[in-house]
């Protein structure tokens, strides 16, 4: 039987209130994400307490910084099998969710979660940062964008600043160590419109894990360049 007792114990660690209704929410994701992980490649975290752990506590410290309000639009880039975006409107449902992917396959998991939770205002994309960060459906559309994909900060922002509107946010979600690459990404806060606001590290309940979570704020419009073609970010980082 899936359960998510160590979600819930570790909730009250972070001083964030959730109802019968929102655990059953989370104990229905989990169970799709094992069944669906049998048939494709969604995580390789499969055991219940490390999910709770991994996944929904660690999407959790994005709720902790405070930024996350009702009625705000949001867009989790390169969410993969749901972080932190699903565990963030379960516990903050009035939210207008985005979940962008590069992979079809992932996407049709998270409409099957969106479906069966009964997630209202919930989108997803199929497609990559830098082509939909320049649609001006979604350029400078989003109060707050946030990701959890493992690249480098001056990479993430180019990837994620465009969405943003101006006195909107970018949520990075990096490791504890960040100095270094907050000092490389300078230029890329400058050339993209960014400005670090705050640095929060939060402690993730029952692990020796560690989240710095960073505040860019973003100051001005990003220029018509930005993002460039796919790939480009990666291999030539601003």
């Amino acid at each position: 039987m899936t359960n998510v007792d160590t979600l819930i114990e570790g909730l009250k660690k972070l001083d964030i209130s959730i109802d019968d209704n929102k655990v059953n929410k989370f104990k229905l994701y989990k169970q799709l994400l094992k069944e669906w992980n049998e048939k494709i490649n969604i995580t390789a975290i499969t055991d219940d307490k490390e999910i709770d752990i991994k996944h929904f506590l660690d999407s959790m410290t994005v709720v902790k910084t405070g930024y996350i309000k009702e009625g705000l639009k949001v867009i989790d880039i390169g969410t993969g099998g749901g972080f932190p975006g699903i565990p963030v409107k379960i516990i903050k449902e009035d939210i207008d969710l985005v979940l962008l992917d590069s992979l079809n396959k992932r996407i049709k998991f998270l409409d099957d979660v969106i479906f069966k939770l009964d997630l209202k205002n919930v989108k997803t994309i199929h497609g990559r940062a830098e082509d939909y960060g320049k649609e001006s459906q979604y350029r400078e559309q989003f109060d707050i964008a946030v990701s959890r994909a493992v690249a480098s900060l001056n990479i993430l922002l180019e990837y994620c600043l465009p969405f943003v509107k101006v006195g909107g946010y970018f949520i990075a979600m990096k490791g504890p160590d960040v100095e270094g690459e907050i000092n490389e990404a300078q230029k890329a806060l400058e050339v993209l419109g960014g400005s670090l606001e705050e640095k929060f590290k939060i402690d993730i309940p029952f692990s020796e894990l560690s989240h710095t979570l960073l505040i860019i704020k973003k100051v001005s419009q990003t220029p018509t360049k930005y993002p460039r073609k796919p790939g480009k970010p990666k291999k030539r980082p601003l």
